[in-house]
């Protein structure tokens, strides 16, 4: 049996299409499906390595989750990542090919589709359903020859095609309208339908609007999905609001501050600490936000040397230094661990123009950019230290272009996988108020964040809260609700229709 597939493409960036997807994944593998992810291309400074060290977009390996599957490169075959003004360093497959701006980055558009050509196979021959994702919108008609990603991936898949609008930024009728009329006949034959996200507002009022629509396009609205203010999912692209979680800083809460960086990568690093009991996080990037943080976050980046000099234009180094000196603990992860040395040096101009610029000189050492990125998953353990005890398990993965050289060795964090001390892993000081790592993802683990929370909270002399977060469960536990919100509100038994689904026979008909 041919896998089914389902496309879910948008009016615009930003209107839902990655938590939608994600939505339908879930949906589908609670059914009993086997179920994959898939987009072609998809542009992103939000990535995780795969077990065999391919890098892709932490968008699909959120709904690769939803389906149950490990990730797999094949999901995100194409992996742009901007390190600078119209540059982006360009990943196939998992691995790095080049640094492009976007002419030259269309000029090999042939070998892209390839290898797209390729990746959806190998997924349609492994699951029974594939659910696609495009990307910005379809109907960018100055693009509309160079793109791979949306109406011309639809007809290499045979996939229908559900358009997503954004009714929260108003005007959706009129977006999704433009959408569609600027598509060509048969790329409008291959629309099946609407759907109309994050609602919140009287359905009596929006459905003659839904009404008019369909009489206009001779298209269903297939669904409105409200707006769910609990709903707590893996962001794409934009700095997360974190409604759910979000804290005012007060007596007995972790004041937590991450620094907000203009190329920040894989904020998804920190997603754990804003459901934490008895923390409060929040995004820095003005000395005046600054206050007084018990706990500093320098987070990756895609341009190191840029960034380190955008804290030093806003001056928010000398508040990092301030704040330190008073007692804060600064932790550096990845990029942020390389600012906290003396130098960053890009011999060879891989993010930056700039050579050499000088870190917040918190640590003993220099970080040099190299050719080779290192992308591997990492299991390991803590070795005794101010931070942590002894024998904690560590996972994650490293994503970075450089090594850090130490003049003067600090105190290792953790053990490799070899039973050697790794510097370069994790390093603190001796008193572990400055710390810093190459490992993205820890926070995932209970143990190691509850630990390491806890030592900052020791030394900041705040309470440690009864209450444990489940990292894990609360994950599960979301998209579960992201599973019922959209069986909730739209027609499933419609997209069943129009992927063919009721010729499929029951899952132990397909089972059997």
């Amino acid at each position: 049996m041919s896998a089914k597939t389902l496309m879910i493409q948008g009016t615009g960036s930003g209107v839902g299409k990655s938590v939608i997807t994600a939505a339908f994944c879930r949906w589908f593998h609670l059914q009993g499906w086997r179920v994959a992810p898939f987009k072609a291309q998809n542009m992103s400074l939000n990535s995780y390595v795969t077990a065999d060290g391919g890098e892709m977009g932490r968008a699909q390996v959120y709904q690769a989750e939803a389906c149950g599957i490990p990730p797999h490169v094949a999901m995100n075959p194409v992996l742009l990542k901007p390190c600078g003004d119209n540059l982006s360093q360009v990943i196939v497959m998992g691995k790095v090919v080049a640094t492009r701006n976007a002419k030259d980055y269309y000029a090999d558009k042939p070998r892209f589709i390839k290898e797209v050509a390729s990746a959806f196979e190998y997924l349609k021959n492994k699951y029974e359903m594939v659910i696609l994702e495009g990307a910005g919108s379809p109907a960018e008609i100055n693009l509309r020859e160079q793109d791979f990603v949306n109406m011309a991936m639809a007809d290499m898949a045979d996939a229908p095609v559900l358009i997503v609008g954004d009714i929260d930024r108003g005007g959706v009728f009129a977006w999704m309208k433009g959408t569609y009329d600027l598509l060509t006949p048969p790329e409008q034959d291959r629309v099946k339908g609407f759907l109309i996200n994050k609602f919140r507002g009287d359905m009596d009022l929006l459905r003659p609007g839904v009404e008019q629509f369909e009489a206009m396009v001779q298209k269903p609205v297939l669904g409105v999905i409200p707006f769910d203010r609990e709903l707590y999912v893996d962001e794409e692209d934009a700095i997360p609001t974190w409604d759910r979680g979000k804290r005012a800083p007060g007596q007995g809460l972790l004041d937590i501050a991450i620094i907000r960086l203009p190329r920040i990568s894989n904020f998804t690093d920190f997603a754990p600490l804003v459901l934490e009991p008895g923390c409060a996080v929040r995004y820095v990037w003005h000395p005046d936000q600054m206050g007084n943080p018990d706990l500093i976050i320098i987070p990756g980046t895609k341009n190191t040397l840029d960034d380190m000099k955008f804290l030093k234009d806003q001056k928010l180094d000398r508040s990092i230094l301030q704040c330190h000196r008073e007692g804060c603990i600064v932790l550096g992860v990845c990029g942020g661990f390389q600012m906290l040395g003396k130098t960053l040096c890009d011999p060879h101009h891989i993010e930056s123009k700039e050579s050499e610029v000088n870190g917040l000189g918190l640590m003993d050492s220099n970080s040099t950019l190299l050719k080779k990125k290192i992308t591997q998953q990492v299991t390991s353990s803590t070795v005794s230290s101010p931070v942590f005890g002894a024998g904690l398990i560590a996972e994650g993965y490293e994503i970075h272009m450089g090594i850090t050289t130490f003049q003067n060795n600090p105190r290792p964090l953790f053990e490799n996988q070899n039973g050697e001390n790794s510097l370069n892993l994790g390093s603190c000081n001796q008193d572990g108020t400055l710390i810093g790592t190459y490992l993205h993802g820890f926070f995932d683990r209970d143990e190691l964040r509850h630990a390491f929370l806890n030592f900052v909270r020791s030394k900041r002399g705040l309470p440690i809260p009864d209450e444990k977060l489940d990292y894990q469960k609360v994950r599960n536990d979301q998209l579960n609700r992201l599973a019922r919100l959209i069986s909730g509100s739209v027609d499933m038994k419609q997209v069943e229709q129009i992927m063919g689904l009721e010729k499929s026979g029951s899952l132990q008909d397909r089972q059997g």
